[in-house]
């Protein structure tokens, strides 16, 4: 059995689909529903994404659908269109469902019009952003999305957790084998990345975390506890305070956040955090939005690709830091991550593996793991 660096065991691509898939339906996914989920998880793992794949199967999607506030079926309303605009209510259903739906209706709005943007409201975790900015990017698009989340990242100056991790993706058309994918939070860390160094028993480096009283935190499974108990706060991008550029990443995530709520007309801040008053759990009714710009509405897409290629290769192409043998562009460690995964798999941890074998044995599925 093949396994990676860390000694991790490679489970073969067809398996995790075929286990992943079968077990969304069994928790009540339509199969068409439970194959993208499916895919979007997986898609982040051969980007090498971890903390928004596998990692996230059972405690992001398959409890949250056993506790009651995300709904396997997934309906979806279109609450005002335009020719080149809409708003959809997802209803509380599978976040990947709605963003499918609303980054298909700003391609064919794009096709027809330059450019098409949706929002949606009353929806769920929606798996890497760069999944939907992708396909537009396939379709010789520039894609762009954005979420609001669950509060995580302090304002600066501040300790308390208000903005959630707020990705703001781009894709765009390159003429090289990859394109250009911008895909990040606008805090230094997120979330998952510390659930998954909780789960290797690995601390969170030194000025990512902060709490209440002003302490630098780095234990990943105390800081997991205190960011849901509000007692711990996400440094936005540059870090806490002005010196190194925090108050940036503090705005391009307010940017994010206004862009999520106020165009659905949606919730925001702390009114994610998936509680009511009593502090009983709820539904997360995040927000999205989602927009398409055909290159051919410009100068078409031919030499939107040469000129975006030109440029990253140039950028590859400058004097390097005598201490590394290489520049990289966004999109490209991806890509050369699935180079290496594409004929291994999808690398778990122990913790993985003994949720995977669990959600196996409760959903009575007639698969067998190669770690097993």
């Amino acid at each position: 059995m093949l396994k990676d660096k860390d000694n991790r065991p490679y489970v073969p691509w067809d398996v995790m689909d075929s286990f992943m898939t079968q077990a969304f339906m069994k928790y009540g996914l339509p199969e068409e529903d439970a194959k993208l989920c499916t895919d979007v998880l997986l898609e982040s793992d051969r980007r090498g994404i971890e903390s928004h794949g596998c990692n996230r199967f059972k405690p992001i999607y398959l409890d949250r659908i056993k506790n009651g506030i995300l709904n396997p079926i997934t309906k979806i309303d279109v609450i005002k269109e335009t020719c080149t605009t809409a708003v959809l209510d997802a209803n509380d259903g599978m976040g990947m469902v709605a963003s499918k739906k609303a980054m298909e209706m700003c391609i064919e709005k794009a096709k027809k019009y330059g450019m098409g943007m949706v929002a949606v409201r009353n929806s769920s975790h929606f798996g890497i952003a760069g999944y939907w900015a992708g396909m537009a990017e396939k379709e010789g698009m520039i894609g762009i999305c954005g979420t609001n989340a669950r509060p995580s990242i302090a304002p600066t100056f501040g300790v308390e957790n208000m903005l959630g991790t707020n990705p703001l993706t781009f894709a765009m058309p390159s003429d090289e084998e990859f394109p250009f994918v911008l895909d990040c939070a606008t805090s230094v860390i997120q979330n998952g990345k510390i659930e998954y160094y909780a789960r290797i028993d690995h601390d969170t480096p030194e000025g990512l975390v902060i709490s209440r009283e002003g302490e630098i935190l780095t234990d990943s499974k105390q800081i997991i506890k205190d960011i849901r108990s509000e007692k711990a706060a996400l440094a936005p991008l540059g870090g806490f305070g002005e010196d190194m550029g925090g108050y940036k990443g503090y705005g391009y995530a307010t940017v994010v956040e206004i862009l999520s709520a106020a165009l659905q007309a949606g919730i925001f801040l702390k009114a994610l955090e998936g509680k009511n008053e009593d502090g009983s759990i709820r539904p997360y009714h995040l927000g999205h939005f989602f927009m398409a710009i055909d290159t051919e509405a410009f100068m078409g897409l031919e030499s939107f690709k040469k000129t975006t290629g030109d440029i990253l290769r140039e950028l590859r192409n400058s004097k390097k830091d005598p201490k590394h043998s290489r520049i990289y562009t966004a999109g490209e460690k991806e890509w050369d991550v699935w180079q290496e995964r594409k004929d291994k798999g999808v690398p778990l941890t122990k913790a993985v593996q003994d949720e995977f074998i669990q959600i196996r044995n409760e959903c009575q599925l007639d698969i067998k793991f190669p770690f097993e």
